[in-house]
């Protein structure tokens, strides 16, 4: 049975988001679709925790936007949210808080009268901040029992330093200081229409756009709060984290790098994808198919505002530490001194281009693509000259890529785990 031939797409038609600046200066970007009776507005702010002056401040603000509002409880936002099968979501990271709701099409105006309440009229209860706090506070004392957490927060410190933004790990006994005054303020000061955008995607009809334009153009304007600076990042390049009694060791091995706007971002999600990107990666085949020493093991570049990096991941025996580190080394250094087989860069390439269809498959899909690359200051003609200049790489850019970037010498270690490697 003969193998189709692997054919690399040279261009996908995705439409372009129409922006319409708002009257209190928001912007609103749409994506009409059709094709299901459903839509997501997704309210995009900078009010990640790297911007927050008090520990945890900004995803409590985050997380407690639903926890009552000045004409609804918690409960009877949960309870009406269930009522019309509408989806609310919070995610928050380093620089970004994503606030999005997800309702079919035909109960979107008692959707968007919960959305309203959320966002413009939250009341961060002190009784449900207190429960919010102690269980949050429980929870993160739980998952730094676990080596993969002491590994993470470790590497993030490791790359950036300690005070860093982007590398402070708070000790979970903030939350018990954390103050109602504390969160109402991280609100007023970062969800405000200079500080964020909205995204709405799906069946969206004049109707629909008038309305989700008039809520946001209900977000105040405030002055922002005076930007502070970033200190610049002070990398140690190996740290060990005890954790007597630990049958696992969870490792990080990468250096600091850059952001997306990189002109060589790309390419090192190529490199990262060749080392450990999908299931037949060569740290797959090394640590997992060849010695067993893990379940998986994992490659990427990771995006950042302000900076980015290259970071492999793996939890091994702890038996096993000092030869995955080993063999870790060894194929980082495989890919430096030697280009990757035709064949095998067919396949990363193939499978990066597939993963980037898979992900603008539908409206949602397109919408997430869609808050990338606005905050990365482009829009979606970016796509395809990404997949153009991926087709055009070839096995000796990636390898001057991994000789560039990857010398054994500039890489941070980190590992978490029984006994030090």
């Amino acid at each position: 049975m003969t193998q189709p031939p692997l054919i690399i797409p040279s261009a996908v038609e995705v439409a372009q988001a129409e922006k319409t600046v708002l009257a209190n200066g928001s912007a609103l970007y749409t994506l009409a679709s059709d094709d299901f009776e459903v839509l997501r507005i997704t309210f995009v702010f900078r009010a990640g925790s790297a911007v927050q002056q008090v520990p945890f401040s900004a995803s409590t603000a985050a997380n407690m936007l639903s926890e009552g509002t000045r004409d609804m409880t918690a409960h009877q936002i949960a309870e009406r949210l269930d009522y019309y099968g509408s989806y609310y979501d919070v995610n928050i990271d380093r620089d970004y808080a994503y606030i999005s709701f997800c309702t079919l099409s035909k109960f979107f105006d008692q959707t968007l009268a919960v959305a309203r309440q959320v966002l413009l009229c939250p009341t961060f209860p002190e009784e449900e901040l207190r429960t919010y706090c102690n269980k949050r506070k429980q929870r993160l004392a739980v998952e730094r029992t676990k080596v993969d957490v002491e590994a993470r927060e470790a590497f993030a410190r490791a790359l950036f330093g300690p005070e860093h933004p982007y590398g402070i790990s708070a000790p979970e006994d903030a939350y018990d200081t954390l103050t109602r005054a504390d969160v109402a303020a991280f609100y007023e000061t970062h969800y405000t229409a200079e500080n964020g955008f909205v995204v709405c995607s799906g069946r969206i009809g004049d109707y629909e756009r008038q309305a989700v334009a008039a809520l946001a153009e209900q977000l105040p304007r405030r002055k922002s709060a005076a930007e502070t600076p970033f200190p610049a990042p002070v990398t140690q390049h190996e740290a060990f984290v005890e954790h007597p009694g630990a049958v696992q060791s969870s490792i990080r091995i990468g250096r600091l790098l850059f952001p997306r706007q990189h002109p060589d971002f790309l390419g090192m999600q190529v490199v990262a994808s060749a080392l450990g990107g999908y299931f037949g990666s060569r740290l797959m085949q090394n640590l997992r198919e060849e010695h067993g020493y893990t379940y998986g093991v994992v490659a990427a570049m990771v995006n950042f505002e302000r900076e980015g990096y290259f970071a492999v991941a793996a939890q091994v025996g702890t038996e096993v530490t000092r030869e995955a580190l080993r063999e870790i080394y060894a194929e980082i250094e495989r890919m430096r001194t030697g280009p990757l087989p035709d064949e095998e860069f067919a396949l990363v390439k193939n499978i990066m281009i597939g993963e980037m269809m898979r992900i603008l498959d539908g409206p949602f899909g397109i919408a997430d693509v869609t808050i990338e690359n606005i905050l990365c200051g482009r829009d979606h003609t970016v796509i395809n000259e990404n997949i153009g200049r991926i087709r055009a790489m070839t096995p000796a850019d990636i390898q001057h890529l991994a000789q560039k970037y990857l010398a054994r010498e500039d890489l941070v270690t980190v590992v978490a785990g029984a006994q030090r490697p």
